[in-house]
């Protein structure tokens, strides 16, 4: 009986990373991960990560640039519950009663008009193709 060989395995490479302000490639055992508060983030199965964009960069010092960052943007709640309301559309009925809606989002009627609102505005700013 002949002794089989292990084949030789090609090299695989190292699973990577890719820094959210400058770029930069590196091992994913060298990220510096964080969150930051960001309306338009929505997770989709896990609804206490709503408003929360994960982070990831090279350094202490780009994790810090990237939270200052999100610092001076606007959070618009109205923006991350309209964004509720998608994910709850998607879910494969696109017609549901203001209850459901709220039973769906856990978002009051007041908020869903209101995300409602926001979303036709923002629809209008944005330009054609």
């Amino acid at each position: 009986m002949r002794k089989r060989r292990k084949r030789a395995r090609p090299d695989r490479p190292l699973p990577s990373e890719l820094c959210d302000l400058c770029g930069a490639v590196f091992p994913r055992s060298e990220a510096v991960r964080g969150r930051v508060a960001d309306s338009s983030a929505v997770h989709p199965t896990d609804v206490w990560a709503d408003g929360l964009r994960r982070v990831v960069a090279c350094c202490e010092e780009h994790l810090e640039a990237i939270r200052k960052e999100y610092e001076g943007r606007a959070f618009v709640p109205e923006e991350l519950w309209a964004a509720k309301i998608d994910r709850a559309l998607s879910g494969g009925t696109q017609s549901l009663t203001m209850g459901q809606l709220g039973c769906r989002t856990g978002l009051q009627e007041s908020q869903i008009r209101r995300a409602i609102a926001w979303h036709n505005a923002h629809l209008r700013q944005r330009p054609e193709p």
